[in-house]
């Protein structure tokens, strides 16, 4: 899958964030965007996931415009895993984790057998499966952040966004979680 934008702007409040950002990233790369802290990184990816819209320019998945696609159609093909993962209710890890797998069902649908199994294997990847009936809110900010990459990957998506996935992690886990990132692109071709 591909993702590029086109004469990408942003504005927040009355301050343009983004101006003219023209950005490409093809199936099966592994790209990062470096910058200051408030140079527009952020912005950039809330565009690409659809939680802000650019007050110009177009974002496009494998060549047609991302506004053309209905939301549960995006949430198929891309995840992302966000700097911050704030829930108000209280959710065990499973449920958070299970969460990935609701854009790949129709609205009552129940979870499934092979549903169980992808959100097993994806806590199992990031080292987070005997965590499974625990409180989310009782976790460590980067306990947090592990089971979060989790839900994106059970998605099973053909596109990860990740906006700082290792910022709340210890050195050795964030270098594990780049790898494990870097080999499912690899793997999937996201």
């Amino acid at each position: 899958m591909k993702i590029t934008t086109q004469q990408l702007h942003a504005v927040l409040g009355n301050t343009e964030i983004l101006r003219g950002i023209d950005f490409e990233a093809n199936k099966g790369e592994f790209v990062g965007i470096i910058g200051p802290n408030g140079s527009g990184k952020s912005t950039l990816l809330r565009c690409l996931y659809r939680v802000l819209t650019p007050s110009e320019g177009a974002v496009f998945l494998d060549g047609k415009e991302l506004s053309s696609y209905r939301v549960k159609e995006s949430a198929q093909k891309l995840a992302v895993v966000a700097q911050h993962n704030y829930y108000n209710f209280e959710f065990s890890v499973r449920d958070v984790v299970m969460m990935g797998r609701a854009p790949h069902k129709r609205a009552l649908d129940r979870d499934t057998a092979e549903d169980y199994q992808i959100m097993r294997q994806s806590l199992k990847a990031v080292g987070m499966q005997e965590f499974e009936e625990r409180s989310f809110s009782t976790l460590s900010g980067g306990e947090q952040q592990r089971v979060a990459i989790a839900r994106a990957l059970a998605k099973n998506p053909k596109l990860l966004l990740c906006d700082e996935p290792t910022g709340a992690l210890d050195y050795n886990t964030g270098k594990a979680v780049l790898k494990l990132l870097q080999d499912t692109c690899r793997k999937q071709g996201t």
